[in-house]
């Protein structure tokens, strides 16, 4: 495999020119956070925002340039705002850039940058959390093998950049394969497809990236992965509601989003943030999902309501949307989660993979312009 060396890279970058000023964007200091791992290169190149649509065809062609050179798979090129504020942001005399994050906005119709990213993908659904901790990852992970189970072609895109579970989740090792046209394949297990940034960098290995680092990692992942023609693609958000949600609502034709919650007040908290953030955007909010519900001791049969019960049920019919269903807080989940066969593929007739089962019947039934069937109630003997 041929190495890729920092001088190459920006080598190459040498070459693109910034038509306002008629210098290149190495001699500029341009260039910030470059990183090449393995066969995958990243940067962000820095600008002032009034120029950001001026400067596009300058980040294509730097992208380009990068991706012409020998050994080169992917490459991941973004725009990012310098500091308009004296000393803000300064390491000695190298000032650090300080992305601008839009605020929310309507993404209204489909443009065609928004169809490109993935032509052939006819549902993309979001499964968000207001914070992290409730189990959101392993609840994409189930609903996305029980909505294969129907018999629906399902990709998993993982995009919680920071905190990539999925890799593990589903028992995937190894890196994505290049094709000849420069996209990568995605890993497959299970009967479905996914990608996430896991597969590219070591797990142990954390992502130090600004806000438009992790927007333009975002689209690529969707743009330069050969999803093929998929019915549904579920996206693993990261929690919260920052820039990776505006990102998904605003370039991504989203059909809709699925908040998960645990029963307790303060995770409730924040999952009606998730909620609000999504209807701001106008993204359909397919229903929310209580997570860790009820725990019942395998030892006595004892039911203990750990967090609370039925929490997002009253919830969602405070805030006018669907209550989709209720998943135990079991050992059993977590740990066939842990060791990459989860509990849909490792113990397809308990009432835990029937309940995830139902949650997926109920959001391909509102995909599909069908009527809700009433809630899946766990009954544990």
């Amino acid at each position: 495999m041929v190495a890729i060396a920092d001088a190459d890279v920006r080598a190459a970058l040498a070459d693109i020119i910034d038509p306002r000023t008629g210098t290149d964007i190495i001699a500029q200091n341009m260039v910030r956070g470059l990183i090449i791992k393995d066969r995958n290169v990243g940067f962000a190149i820095e600008i002032d925002p009034a120029d950001s649509e001026a400067m596009e065809p300058v980040r294509k062609a730097a992208e380009a340039a990068v991706r012409a050179l020998p050994g080169v798979s992917s490459v991941t090129a973004v725009l990012t705002a310098h500091s308009s504020v004296p000393g803000a942001g300064q390491t000695g005399d190298r000032a650090t850039p300080a992305p601008q994050a839009p605020g929310p906005q309507a993404p209204g119709p489909q443009t065609p940058a928004q169809r490109d990213l993935v032509p052939d993908v006819t549902w993309i659904i979001a499964i968000a959390s207001g914070k992290g901790g409730v189990g959101k990852s392993t609840t994409a992970v189930n609903l996305a093998l029980a909505l294969a189970g129907l018999g629906l072609a399902v990709g998993l895109l993982d995009a919680d950049i920071y905190g990539p579970s999925i890799p593990r989740m589903l028992g995937i090792k190894g890196k994505p394969q290049p094709l000849p046209d420069k996209r990568i394949a995605p890993m497959e297990n299970y009967g479905i497809k996914a990608m996430s940034i896991g597969f590219l960098v070591d797990e142990e290995t954390p992502m130090i990236w600004r806000g438009p680092m992790v927007m333009g990692a975002l689209e690529q992942m969707l743009r330069d992965v050969e999803w093929g023609r998929l019915d549904i693609l579920v996206v693993d958000m990261p929690p919260g509601t920052g820039d990776a949600q505006l990102t998904m609502a605003q370039r991504v034709p989203l059909a809709g989003a699925v908040i998960v919650s645990t029963p307790q007040d303060i995770a409730l908290l924040d999952a009606r943030k998730g909620l609000h953030m999504f209807r701001k955007v106008d993204v359909p909010v397919l229903g929310i999902i209580e997570n860790m519900s009820t725990f019942v001791c395998p030892n006595c049969g004892h039911q203990t309501d750990i967090f609370g019960h039925g929490g997002a049920r009253t919830e969602a019919e405070r805030l006018g949307c669907d209550f989709l269903g209720e998943i135990p807080l079991d050992m059993a989940i977590r740990v066939t989660s842990d060791s990459g066969q989860p509990i849909v593929i490792d113990q397809p007739d308990s009432p835990h993979a029937e309940a995830y089962r139902a949650i997926a019947t109920a959001i391909a039934a509102k995909l599909a312009g069908e009527p809700v069937r009433a809630a899946p109630q766990i009954v544990m003997e």
